[in-house]
């Protein structure tokens, strides 16, 4: 079973363009984004940049429409996530436990859609699903300095 882990710093959807973690908070989140590695699990992750260097692309009467950050309507937005692949929902839990993060971090949840949990009808309008996925790659955290990997999934 595959699972996204959405982790939801509040306070980041007003957060300046270029914000960044500590150095502190970075190798905290190192040793656990090795922690998944090490034990199989982890499949990619990826920290985002804050709402204010973002866009949306809404689509009112099908035709879309381009709206610069931040989004002040609002509430929580999304700081990064890990998605992983365990036996069950109670493991992934436990892993989303053992997360470093701070006081106002929230880590949501969310169990992926296989093709198996679709009907049949919904399996065969999306034929050639299987073969986008096949090139899915599987993460390769380098070793501890890579500054990229380091600021990856680390948002305070």
């Amino acid at each position: 079973m595959r699972f996204m882990m959405l982790m939801i710093p509040k306070g980041y959807v007003t957060a300046a363009p270029g914000t960044m973690p500590s150095a502190e908070a970075v190798a905290a989140m190192m040793k656990y984004n090795e922690a998944l590695k090490d034990a199989g699990v982890l499949v990619t992750l990826d920290g985002l940049h804050p709402p204010s260097m973002g866009a949306r692309v809404a689509f009112p009467g099908g035709k879309p429409v381009v709206t610069d950050g931040p989004f002040i309507e609002s509430k929580e937005v999304i700081g990064g996530y890990w998605m992983i692949e365990v036996k069950s929902k109670e493991e992934a839990l436990a892993w989303a436990m053992k997360c470093p993060a701070s006081g106002n971090e929230v880590i949501e949840l969310r169990q992926v859609q296989e093709m198996a949990d679709f009907p049949a009808d919904v399996q065969e309008a999306a034929a050639g699903f299987a073969e986008l996925q096949a090139n899915r790659p599987r993460i390769d955290i380098p070793e501890r300095g890579g500054r990229d990997a380091a600021l990856r999934q680390v948002h305070r």
